[in-house]
């Protein structure tokens, strides 16, 4: 999903979304291995079971926020549950890479970042569990599964949450910009290309409010579109197909359209000066992936409540989610397999859903879901639950790859940065993007 540097900047996220009093994201802990304080946690109901079983994971998956673990361990009281956590993912995910090839010294399960899941599975494949047999995968969404799935039919991760993709936006700045401001309207009018969302940009800027552009950066349009396209840096053979992609191209060019513009306030997403833009309302769109609704409200402030609403991404799109596997190496492999199904099942995924608004991966969950009331006030009354799971359900099955993050953050962080923020030509930006991508590769 992300770069080792935008894979950090959720982590940032995640740990500044922690404060919400709403308890849309909460708590993020930290090992040794990570600089923090603590490493294992477990439920207020363990230390009396004969069996201990281990989960490493990173950032806040919200399995101990939503008190599974309790719930588990007083269902079986001869399992202790003790959770390893790693805030950063670029720290945890070397150091289990590490493990997992060792053959030893690994969690009984194993969190896995959607941006590492093609790592896994080509590469990790036989030092998991094949869970396709311990479970009906129908639960889950079937893009979902596949990205999890071997060449040989094993499917070494079960799918936690997802990011499926809509547009969050400033109704009071849409109305004084002359422009709509009713959700269902506004989503047909850039319905199924992203460059009709760049044309509501033109309009918008036409009459922007002082002080306000249309969108936060070009990176996060180009992003928010790449997330709902077939193609991107890869093709299903693992050949890197990058520079030759029809998703990366439209993507770049729609990105270009807000880059050599005015419509862009040239904003770095998860810096500081992004989060003032929420603060100031510097700007009246973003693409929000569900888990991004509590960053928007704590970073708006109570002043905003009712003025965020949220329509339909053009197109159905992802950014972000996990799975959790069960290494070979496990001590406890029978154990492992029944937590981890457990964990991942609907019922505890609507659990996390009502905690942090971590969207479930699990289609039959989305009739249960519950947003905190104080985030649908904040947008407005939206119907968050099923703008979200309409999006869910039609997100297109991307192939991933080895150095996916790092292709995407040399694409936008070096290229499309270069023509927003300095100055230099579409072409210039593709230069040095190349350049960058090249340097990745090995190339």
């Amino acid at each position: 999903m992300r770069t080792t540097a935008r894979t950090s900047r959720r982590a940032t996220t995640l740990a500044v979304v922690a404060a919400l009093a709403t308890g849309l994201l909460a708590g993020c802990a930290t090992d040794a291995d990570d600089g923090g304080s603590g490493g294992g946690s477990g439920g207020g109901a363990g230390g009396k079971g004969g069996t201990t079983v281990t989960i490493g994971t990173f950032g806040v998956f919200g399995y101990k926020q939503a008190g599974l673990y309790d719930e588990y361990m007083k269902l079986h009281p001869d399992i202790t549950i003790k959770e390893n956590v790693t805030t950063r993912t670029d720290v945890y995910w070397p150091k289990t890479l590490t493990r997992l090839q060792a053959g030893s010294g690994t969690d009984d399960i194993q969190a896995i970042e959607i941006g590492n899941i093609t790592e896994a599975v080509q590469t990790q494949g036989d030092r998991f569990v094949d869970l396709g047999k311990e479970v009906d995968a129908s639960q889950w969404l079937d893009w979902k599964n596949a990205q999890a799935t071997t060449k040989d039919g094993k499917l070494i991760g079960l799918g936690t949450d997802i990011g499926p993709m809509a547009i969050c936006y400033r109704k009071d700045l849409f109305e004084k910009a002359g422009l709509e401001t009713d959700r269902t309207k506004l989503g047909a009018m850039w319905k199924g290309d992203w460059n009709k969302y760049v044309d509501v940009g033109k309009q918008y800027m036409k009459k922007a409010p002082d002080g306000t552009k249309f969108v936060d950066s070009a990176s996060s349009v180009y992003n928010a579109a790449l997330g709902g396209e077939k193609e991107r840096y890869y093709d299903k053979d693992g050949n890197v197909i990058w520079d030759k992609s029809s998703g990366v191209k439209a993507s770049w060019n729609a990105a270009m359209e807000v880059a050599t513009s005015d419509m862009s306030a040239k904003l770095k997403q998860f810096d500081k000066p992004w989060d003032q833009g929420f603060a100031n309302a510097k700007f009246a769109t973003v693409a929000c992936p569900a888990w991004m609704l509590g960053y928007i409200q704590e970073k708006s402030g109570k002043s905003a409540e009712g003025k965020w609403d949220v329509a339909a991404a053009p197109t159905a799109a992802n950014w972000g989610g996990s799975f959790i596997g069960v290494p070979k190496a496990s001590k406890h492999q029978k154990e492992a397999i029944a937590l981890a199904k457990w964990l991942t099942a609907p019922e505890q995924q609507a659990k996390v859903f009502g905690k942090q608004a971590s969207f479930p991966s699990t289609p039959s969950a989305y009739g249960s879901l519950e947003p905190q009331a104080a985030t649908t006030k904040f947008f407005s009354d939206a119907p968050l639950t099923q703008t979200f799971s309409d999006s869910a359900k039609t997100i297109p099955v991307q192939v991933f790859g080895v150095k996916d993050q790092p292709i995407n953050t040399a694409i936008t962080d070096t290229g499309i940065l270069q023509v927003e923020q300095k100055g230099k030509s579409p072409a210039q930006g593709w230069e040095a993007a190349t350049k960058e991508v090249k340097d990745v590769l090995g190339q």
